[in-house]
């Protein structure tokens, strides 16, 4: 027999938005159907050549609790010949920077630790290893350590954009809820890698909690992705036009 939740031990969790208001939305609607009242958004929100603003209202709209990620943050500093950059910061309002400068790096929503990469830095991944050779999952004594200082059992981070549900022995929690917005990317730092879902699919997660029992259901929401795609074509970004499609990086 399937465990029922009330819908107030129940919360979405979402995150690597980047602007992708047509995956929002999806996301969002799904979420409703599921009766789940509480959300929250664990950052990168507007960074991409999509939709910023469509993305930022709703946000606002929905008033949805959110922090601080790595490229929500280059949006308020001083930047040179970064197209997407550009693009972001010209589609923004005044009101849309100061609600991006409102938001911590790190925050506590109810018992959940929320931080977009690491407690300590936003564009530092908690959950996996870049190596030269390849992405592999933290030794579990290594993500004990780095979580030392944390009471929260709950950890919420992103930014590799790759669904994780990892136990510690201690019994903290670390939750990544994948993309809302990007399935796919290629990224150099700190060595040339990729992160890859696999399929198109917006994607999130719901906690649900009863009698100290956590379970955590990734999900995957189909939405209109070639239209995500086409606006990525029409600001001359054929690399994530591809992502959005396939779901899919390549070097």
């Amino acid at each position: 027999m399937l465990q029922q939740y009330k819908e107030e031990n129940q919360i979405a969790v979402l995150s690597d938005i980047h602007g992708n208001r047509l995956a929002l939305e999806a996301v969002l609607i799904d979420i409703k159907k599921r009766g789940v009242k509480k959300i929250v958004d664990v950052g990168d929100s507007l960074y991409g050549p999509l939709d910023p603003i469509g993305t930022v209202q709703l946000l606002i709209e929905n008033n949805i609790p959110s922090v601080k990620g790595n490229e929500d943050r280059l949006l308020l500093e001083t930047h040179e010949d970064n197209p997407i950059l550009e693009f972001v910061l010209g589609n923004l309002k005044p009101e849309h920077l100061s609600w991006i400068e409102s938001l911590q790096m790190t925050s506590i929503y109810q018992d959940f630790f929320l931080c977009h990469a690491s407690p300590t830095k936003d564009d530092k991944y908690l959950i996996e290893e870049v190596t030269r050779e390849a992405v592999t999952i933290k030794n579990p004594f290594k993500l004990l350590q780095e979580l030392k200082d944390i009471k929260q059992k709950i950890i919420l981070c992103v930014h590799s954009h790759l669904p994780h549900t990892i136990y510690l022995v201690d019994g903290k929690f670390i939750i990544n809820p994948g993309s809302v917005g990007l399935p796919a990317y290629y990224d150099d730092n700190p060595y040339p890698h990729i992160m890859e879902t696999g399929s198109p699919h917006a994607r999130y997660c719901v906690i649900a909690r009863k009698n100290g029992k956590i379970d955590v259901e990734n999900i995957a929401v189909s939405y209109d992705w070639e239209s995500a795609a086409l606006m990525a074509l029409k600001n001359n970004r054929t690399d994530w036009a591809g992502w959005l499609r396939t779901g899919r990086a390549f070097l």
